[in-house]
């Protein structure tokens, strides 16, 4: 098998899209055959029939999941941002993805508050919002990614790419 899957993965306003991007960029120049894949893109390309609960963001990712697993038994590399807060798919995924990698951006509450790029957390506290990971739902955190990248803000997309890139080049 000569695909990967990069399964990128925190809460949002994490990182994930720009670390994602970063490391899509970087992966095409050796494999042309690699995509990119957002949460919030895929939801849209999946006819957004899902809502928001537990459960339907379960069903949400176990099709990021599928989808990921068809590419990559095409060898094709597959980056694939999501907030993943299932411990039972990231175990889906490393069971049945062959070249599996999770990489998990951890970033601090209090952090993600100040970002609050979507508002979610603003809206959440605020009472205008539910069903948002890290609040009033619960993110099961990974217990052992292959990469974790700390994202407190103090170091540039760029700089945290780099510190990915090294770790991956350790791996292999």
């Amino acid at each position: 098998m000569g695909g990967r899957l990069y399964w990128v993965t925190g809460l949002s306003g994490a990182g994930k899209t720009t670390i994602g991007n970063l490391l899509y960029k970087y992966l095409k120049e050796k494999y042309p055959n690699t995509v990119i894949f957002d949460g919030d893109a895929l939801r849209q390309a999946f006819g957004n029939d899902l809502g928001y609960s537990k459960e339907e963001r379960f069903q949400c990712a176990m099709r990021y999941a599928r989808l990921c697993r068809l590419l990559v038994e095409q060898d094709m590399y597959v980056v694939c941002c999501t907030i993943s807060m299932f411990d039972k798919v990231r175990e889906w995924n490393r069971r049945n993805i062959g070249n599996y990698s999770e990489i998990y951006i951890e970033v601090p509450l209090s952090v993600l508050e100040k970002r609050n790029q979507k508002n979610l957390y603003r809206d959440v506290k605020e009472g205008k919002q539910e069903n948002v990971v890290g609040m009033d739902l619960e993110l099961q955190l990974p217990e052992n990614p292959d990469i974790c990248l700390a994202n407190d803000g103090t170091k540039t997309p760029e700089e945290m790419f780099s510190i990915l890139i090294g770790k991956l080049e350790n791996m292999n």
